[in-house]
């Protein structure tokens, strides 16, 4: 007899905030408690277990969750289990009951190998197209040729299909036979009685090799592969403004697909070496430029090296050591090729050393017609002193 639905966080036993990884345990826990194989000819575990089944159909999946959160079931579809529901399984194994495999939780439990218990098998197709394996490459850039993109030759190794028996593996007029010990499948089953029921367990056939197809006459030049190692050089065009261990990639160059499947790519990852100018941040480039006392005192035209070349900017009087300015868009192009970074150039004032007599007098007399407003960090500093010792 059908019972008032109870909420499906109390069924499960977690609190509202629960997390994903709370929600799966505490139905793990659950559904192998009230599992109609565990409990045969029980009506009311089997009710427990459809329940616990419903809950965790809505509580684990995050938009199911959202709407049950803020309409409760009349956010979900409340007829949903009876609907596609199914019996429990018999004694002969652990067949899913209600769309619950038990090879599935206990594959989780366990890290997988579990086939199911007594259920259909869900392997992979060994003869389904594949994609080929990618193949990465490190390629070194210099500061240029990153910043300006270039182009460079690379020499890979790849898996391409054999010319002579295109790919069967086979030689000429043979073609591969369907393996006896697995059908084809690639994989065989194996069955062990416990106390649970008969747990199965898939494995790779050591026949084939979980091919599921055996090569009697293997074709001379791959020797039963259907590929052959070949090399190969390209002429990689390396785009304007690629950064240290960025990478990109060369669609289908990779190794050749099976059964038909599209080939790999070539993943280029690059490395830069650094300027011993520049320095880069993003998009944005850095430099600094050594002036003489004069040129900060005066103001002057300096001449600032650019990654476009050199280019003249005028330091204004008074410029202090560390003083940055920014020159916008005369940094590194964007990858998507829409603007550039921009510049900074931060100058640095050297101070003269080793002066002559005369220098040094020239110098005292200079500072000598100075007054405390020529320096405004200085006459701000011992204002600060004066006022702290007051």
């Amino acid at each position: 007899m059908a019972q008032e639905k109870r909420d499906y966080y109390e069924v499960l036993g977690v609190s509202k905030s629960a997390t994903d990884a709370e929600i799966k345990k505490a139905y793990r826990k659950l559904a192998m408690k009230y599992h109609p194989d565990y409990n045969p000819g029980d009506k009311d575990a089997e009710e427990k277990f459809k329940e616990v089944n419903e809950a965790n159909e809505v509580l684990s999946d995050p938009k199911k969750r959202q709407m049950y959160d803020q309409y409760g079931f009349a956010g979900v579809d409340p007829s949903y289990a009876a609907q596609n529901g199914g019996g429990a399984g018999g004694f002969g194994g652990f067949g899913g009951a209600d769309g619950v495999d038990l090879g599935d939780i206990f594959g989780d439990i366990f890290g997988g190998g579990f086939g199911g218990f007594g259920g259909s098998s869900r392997q992979a197709n060994p003869n389904a197209p594949r994609k080929g394996q990618d193949i990465r490459v490190r390629i070194t850039l210099s500061f240029d040729e990153a910043v300006h993109g270039c182009k460079k030759n690379i020499t890979i190794t790849r898996q391409q299909e054999c010319t002579e028996c295109h790919g069967s593996g086979c030689a000429a007029g043979s073609s591969p036979e369907t393996c006896p010990d697995c059908g084809g499948r690639g994989y065989v089953i194996r069955q062990q009685r416990t106390p649970f029921g008969v747990m199965q367990t898939q494995q790779p056939c050591s026949r084939c090799g979980g091919k599921g197809k055996l090569v009697k006459n293997p074709c001379k030049v791959c020797h039963g592969s259907g590929k052959t190692a070949t090399k190969k050089t390209l002429e990689v065009s390396i785009p304007m403004g690629i950064d240290d261990d960025q990478s990109f990639a060369l669609r289908g160059m990779g190794d050749a697909g099976t059964n038909g499947g599209p080939s790999g790519d070539v993943i280029v990852m690059v490395t830069v070496r650094p300027s011993e100018v520049f320095q880069r941040d993003g998009y944005d480039v850095w430099v600094t430029v050594p002036i003489t006392y004069s040129q900060a005192v005066l103001g002057d035209s300096v001449t600032v090296p650019s990654i476009d070349g050199k280019v003249e900017y005028t330091v204004p009087e008074g410029t202090q050591s560390g003083t940055t300015f920014r020159l916008r868009g005369k940094g590194i192009q964007y990858l998507n090729g829409r603007g550039r970074g921009d510049m900074y150039v931060k100058c640095e004032v050297e101070i003269p050393k080793k002066l002559n007599k005369a220098q040094r007098d020239a110098l005292k007399k200079f500072e000598g017609t100075l007054k405390e407003e020529n320096y405004e960090k200085r006459k701000g500093f011992f204002k600060k002193l004066k006022d702290m010792f007051a």
